[in-house]
């Protein structure tokens, strides 16, 4: 776990599943960390776990990119500077098509994809000022293949791939990273965002069955991080052994 210790880190969606057990594994490889989140109650309880010498929280959604833009000068602030922006937040509200639940297509847009930009946009500058930085933008094998109910959801995780493979060509003049994560099945509170009657069902049954710790994300990231300063890690597909899809 080279090249982590003193980084400063800022996380979306820290309050829960991968956001928070990337933070623990963080903290414990001498990272500091800025934990953003909208349930701030959430976000202090894991501060007082951490050690409040560790991290700095701040209440944000990510579909206003004011938020996101002050949360992220917050952590520059607490911390002098940010090393790594993770772009993590996202909500999973599987539906077929002809449901037409349009509000969770909006929604899914505005988190998942939006959510992205507005952090990448809110810590380039940053990057660039100091010639140096990494993005880790959370995408998910639904990025890479779709099924019956996951239209939506797949095209918003497509697009972080897309956008993070334009960023990856785009930022090298200022020796910034990039590494999209793609995890499968994981132990989180994403499935709960899944409303829809006679699906939701069935989500919470293949998660039950499926799905691996969070510490297999946070493992993931502690990689990429870890690299020398001249190793990209760009992009990390990874699934429970017995998920088929």
């Amino acid at each position: 776990m080279d090249n982590i210790a003193g980084k400063a880190v800022a996380i979306t969606g820290a309050s829960s599943g991968l956001g928070a057990e990337t933070a623990r594994h963080l903290v414990k490889a001498g990272a500091k960390v800025a934990l953003g989140a909208r349930r701030l109650d959430r976000l202090e309880a894991l501060a007082q776990e951490l050690g409040k010498e560790n991290c700095t929280v701040f209440q944000v959604d990510v579909v206003d990119r004011e938020q996101v833009a002050a949360f992220v000068d917050h952590a520059v602030k607490a911390f002098g500077r940010i090393d790594v922006m993770i772009n993590n937040a996202g909500v999973m509200p599987l539906a077929p098509l002809e449901m037409l639940r349009l509000d969770e297509w909006d929604r899914s847009i505005d988190v998942n994809m939006k959510g992205v930009l507005w952090g990448i946009a809110a810590a380039l500058p940053h990057f660039k000022a100091q010639q140096s930085g990494h993005f880790i933008n959370v995408s998910s094998v639904a990025g890479h293949k779709v099924g019956v109910g996951s239209a939506v959801y797949s095209a918003t995780k497509h697009s972080v791939r897309v956008i993070s493979e334009g960023l990856r060509q785009e930022v090298k003049p200022y020796n910034i990273r990039t590494t999209v994560l793609s995890p499968g099945a994981v132990d989180t509170e994403l499935p709960a965002s899944v409303k829809a009657a006679g699906v939701s069902e069935g989500v919470a049954r293949f998660y039950e069955a499926t799905a691996i710790p969070a510490s297999s994300f946070a493992r993931c990231v502690l990689f990429a991080m870890s690299q020398p300063d001249g190793v990209d890690i760009n992009e990390i597909l990874f699934r429970p052994t017995r998920q088929e899809l």
